[in-house]
């Protein structure tokens, strides 16, 4: 094995049905985990040799798995030493009470996997005694029976996020109004209480990234006071979003066209909002190549 692949992260996530897999699946996945949800049990041992090919370009893999393959727990420990072999590997067992599980289920209407004929009780006392081992030997065991959805994310996050990685990207958009407003933007502000730079000859062509244009809308009357208060307001809605496991929003801002203002008010927030922790920024100009 190289250097590379040494590096490599797994995570076999288990546990009993209705205690929250999919959603630790889903943190997973939004902190860039590379996720295999509800893989076949006999699709595992493929898996080791895709990790082992793969090397640095799949570094953190997670495979959600269930009771329903029978087969599949008797085999776990030689396929996890087959993964030892150049991978870090984990077990996470999520576990909640049998009540709380029955109410869960209840909740959704659906059947245990191993309940049959017999009552939801039954089924998942069929699973405690199928994962009884598994439990015991997983390096990780998350009751969440006090948790939920939110909450059990958050936890994911904060146990499986590396050092320093963002808990919130940001998009900060600008568009034109004529255009329309941006359907998956979670803020919008109006940018058209300033001059537009549109009605200069020499400032028409250009748009808000050049120094020029950009120099002009923020000596504007009110621009300044305008982002530095915006940031201040976002200050509190970046850190709500972060604990409420938001993990992607979209803050756009507009002007007539999305060519000049707009560009050059979000390319000064962006400043303002990189400084937030836990946040990263990207800027996106929707309208700015239009006529």
């Amino acid at each position: 094995m190289t250097g590379e692949t040494e590096q490599q992260e797994m995570l076999i996530v288990t546990g009993m049905s209705g205690a929250g897999r999919s959603t630790v699946g889903n943190a997973l996945e939004d902190l860039g985990w590379y996720v295999v949800d509800n893989l076949p049990p006999q699709m595992l041992r493929p898996l080791v040799e895709l990790v082992e090919r793969a090397g640095a370009s799949l570094p953190r893999i997670a495979a959600v798995v269930d009771v329903r393959g029978r087969d599949f727990f008797s085999e776990l420990q030689d396929i996890i030493q087959a993964l030892r072999t150049g991978v870090s590997v984990r077990v996470v067992f999520l576990d909640a009470t049998d009540a709380v599980l029955v109410r869960r289920f209840e909740s959704v209407r659906r059947p245990h996997p191993l309940q049959g004929n017999g009552t939801l009780l039954d089924g998942i006392g069929a699973e405690r005694a199928r994962l009884a081992v598994l439990r015991e030997s997983s390096d990780i065991v998350i009751d969440t029976s006090d948790l939920n959805i939110h909450q059990l994310a958050t936890l994911i996050t904060e146990t499986f996020a590396e050092a320093g990685q963002a808990g919130l990207r940001v998009t900060l958009l600008s568009f034109g109004f004529k255009y329309g407003i941006p359907t998956d933007a979670d803020l919008v502000a109006d940018a058209r209480f300033l001059p537009n730079p549109f009605w200069i000859p020499e400032l028409r062509h250009l748009t808000g990234e050049d120094a020029d244009v950009s120099r002009f809308v923020l000596e504007q009357p009110g621009a300044r006071e305008f982002i530095e208060a915006y940031a201040a307001a976002l200050e509190p809605v970046m850190a709500g979003y972060q604990r409420e496991n938001k993990r992607h929003a979209t803050i756009a801002i507009g002007c007539t066209g999305g060519k000049h203002r707009s560009v050059a008010l979000i390319r000064e927030l962006a400043a303002r909002l990189e400084q937030m922790p836990g946040v990263v920024v990207s800027t996106k100009d929707r309208d700015r190549g239009r006529e």
